[in-house]
Formats: C-alpha cells, sequence, structure tokens
C-alpha cells in the first residue's frame, strides 16, 4: 500500500452528546502518537448507529479504529507500531531492552487496578478499601521505578530522555486516573505526598503539546465515562 502520510481517520467513542471527543484512554494514546509524529488526520467521534458500515462488518465494530487509505487498525497497540514503523520521525519505539522490560514491569496491571478501584462504590468500606490497596501496590512499582538509581530523565524507558510509545500509553489512564481519585474518589489517596516521582512524571506529561491538543475532553466526560457502570 501507499504509506506516505494522508488520508488518515480515526474513528473514536464519543462523550455524552454523540458528538464531541469521549475519554477512552485507548483513543487518546492513537492520538498522542499521531500529534508526535506531526500527522494529519480526520477524527470522527462514533455512536453505534453512526458507525460505518465497513466498520461494523469488518472489524464488529472496534475503536479506536484508524483507517490511512485502504487499510484499517483496531487495536491501539498495532496502529502505534504501525505508526511508529511506516513514519519513523520521530521514533518512539522504545525495542528491547532490559529497561523496556523494567519499564513494561513497572506499569504492568495498573488499568485493571484503577478500573476497579474508581468503579467500586461505596467508597470507605471493606471492599473498597482492599482495591484501593491493590491500585496502591501498581502506584508504588511506578514510584520505585522512576526513582531508579542511574536516571537522568523524567520518562519512563531507559534513562528517561526519550519519549517513547509507552508514555504516550500511560499518560491518558493516568490521567483518568487523576481526574477519578479526584472526583469520584474523594482524594483518596495523596499522589504527591505518598507518591511524588509518579506525581512529577504525571505533572511533565501532561504539559507535552501531544497531550494537550488531544485532551480536549474534561473531567466531567472522564467522570461519565468511567462511572457509568459502577462495581465491575
Amino acid at each position: 500500500m501507499n504509506n506516505e502520510a494522508g488520508g488518515m481517520t480515526l474513528y473514536v467513542k464519543p462523550g455524552m452528546n454523540g458528538r464531541t471527543v469521549g475519554d477512552c484512554p485507548f483513543a487518546h494514546f492513537v492520538r498522542m502518537v499521531l500529534e508526535e509524529k506531526g500527522l494529519e488526520y480526520d477524527l470522527v467521534p462514533s455512536t453505534p448507529d453512526a458507525k460505518p458500515r465497513w466498520l461494523l462488518d469488518d472489524y464488529s465494530g472496534k475503536m479506536p479504529a484508524l483507517r490511512h487509505r485502504k487499510e484499517c487498525y483496531v487495536d491501539s497497540d498495532v496502529i502505534a507500531q504501525y505508526l511508529d514503523f511506516f513514519f519513523p520521525e520521530p521514533e518512539l519505539s522504545a525495542g528491547s531492552s532490559a529497561e523496556t522490560e523494567r519499564a513494561n514491569f513497572a506499569v504492568e496491571g495498573f488499568l485493571p487496578a484503577m478500573a476497579r478501584y474508581v468503579k467500586y462504590r461505596p467508597n470507605g468500606d471493606d471492599e473498597d478499601v482492599g482495591r484501593r490497596t491493590a491500585l496502591e501496590g501498581r502506584l508504588a512499582a511506578m514510584e520505585d521505578h522512576l526513582g531508579d538509581e542511574g536516571r537522568t530523565g523524567p520518562y519512563l524507558v531507559g534513562d528517561g530522555e526519550r519519549f517513547t510509545l509507552l508514555d504516550c500509553s500511560m499518560a491518558p489512564k493516568l490521567y483518568a486516573m487523576d481526574v477519578c481519585l479526584r472526583e469520584v474518589k474523594g482524594g483518596a489517596i495523596d499522589l504527591a505526598g505518598k507518591y511524588p516521582r509518579l506525581r512529577g512524571y504525571m505533572d511533565d506529561v501532561f504539559e507535552r503539546p501531544s497531550f494537550r491538543r488531544t485532551v480536549e475532553y474534561g473531567p466531567e466526560t472522564v467522570v461519565w465515562g468511567w462511572t457509568s457502570h459502577l462495581n465491575a
């Protein structure tokens, strides 16, 4: 296929009104990669009844879905790797190394632990405390990783100087957690006090242009998205 830039359309989960961008961290991940690489694309929030027939028939309606000319990809990791391979400037892949393995291990299990905690009500009962403890175990792993001796930068892989796909993937998930801890869980975890390195990492990536340009969905959309199915 012709892999030149252009002809890209990204289909994503819509927000509450069915027209604006929703809170999906996987779609946000893909958008950050597109922004980091300076690639133009059309963004199409799609309700179930507005999805193209080919997306429903050939890809079971899964989103995010990136269509580039005649090809389509529906898994965010696959989309990100596709973009990094065919549009290598700047390169975002961290490759295979001991540093990459350590970074991946540090973030492993974070999203399911976060989802189990923020989707649970009521706040403060024994089950809630258990779920919070599980999440804090994952936060502690990231805090320890960011404090590894010899690191010289704020990012996740290697010496931390280079922004990678892993950072693009984690930033939207951490944003969702940040909002939900404040708006849904009543500030039950003091990130700055207990996990200062992680808080600093979050503040850094939240200021990155690729994040700021793709986070037009606000806290109210995040809360709506993450509280639609409580006690999951």
